[in-house]
């Protein structure tokens, strides 16, 4: 299946990183305040456990967690709003990028501005969507035959090793079933999260127009309103 890329990789390393920083905590507690909005006690709401979930790998602290659940309840909180964007990168590349706003007059031209100074673009709505499909995808420390065929009895639509680690798939509304599944069969989950993948893979062998997509996509994901960004590009030139 298309769509794990060096980028996907590259983007979950440096949450790690952000997170020192506390960068991440911000989006993962607007993740969290918006999940929460279908109920806030996470073991009715898949969404909202995913969420905390991705919380726990961040360590983000307990009283942040709780702080984004108590939004849905705070009438003075900001209400945020999801809008995703379309937009075109270096190389003919297409590209996703969710967000959660109190502002979307502030937020359309940061990410309208991100795309234009490194070299990509806005698209119109609907003329890059129709490239991706919204897939659950699970990251699972483990390798070799069997693994891959437990996490297949778990329900994945589809796996692969890479890298060292097994890239899972599944529909967008199994992705906590088969989650919880490869857990209780004595696997790592290292992330769990919903994502726009690729049809198809565009690929991206030369260095230089590699670099810039990574420039691109670097500047989309820095933004404080951006949750989470998405390319079909199969980036194999070394950046």
């Amino acid at each position: 299946m298309a769509g794990h890329n060096k980028w996907s990789k590259i983007k979950r390393d440096k949450g790690v990183n952000d997170a020192k920083r506390g960068a991440v905590f911000t989006k993962i507690g607007n993740q969290i305040a918006i999940a929460a909005r279908a109920g806030t006690d996470p073991a009715m709401n898949p969404a909202l456990a995913l969420a905390m979930e991705k919380a726990r790998q961040a360590n983000m602290p307990n009283a942040n967690v709780q702080r984004a659940i108590d939004r849905v309840s705070d009438k003075n909180a900001a209400v945020l709003e999801e809008i995703t964007y379309e937009g075109m990168g270096p190389g003919g590349v297409g590209i996703i990028i969710e967000t959660a706003t109190d502002n979307k007059n502030r937020t359309f031209p940061e990410v309208r501005n991100a795309l234009a100074k490194n070299g990509g673009r806005i698209a119109d709505a609907g003329s890059v969507m129709f490239q991706f499909a919204r897939k659950g995808v699970i990251v699972v420390a483990a390798t070799g035959e069997d693994a891959l065929l437990t996490i297949l009895d778990a329900g994945a639509e589809d796996a692969s090793e890479e890298d060292g680690e097994i890239i899972v798939y599944t529909d967008q509304k199994e992705l906590s079933q088969v989650r919880t599944a490869i857990v209780a069969a004595s696997l790592e989950v290292k992330d769990a999260e919903l994502q726009y993948i690729g049809n198809a893979s565009i690929e991206i062998a030369d260095e230089e127009t590699a670099a810039k997509l990574m420039k691109v996509l670097d500047a989309l994901d820095e933004l404080d309103d951006v949750v989470s960004v998405h390319t079909n590009a199969d980036i194999t030139a070394e950046v």
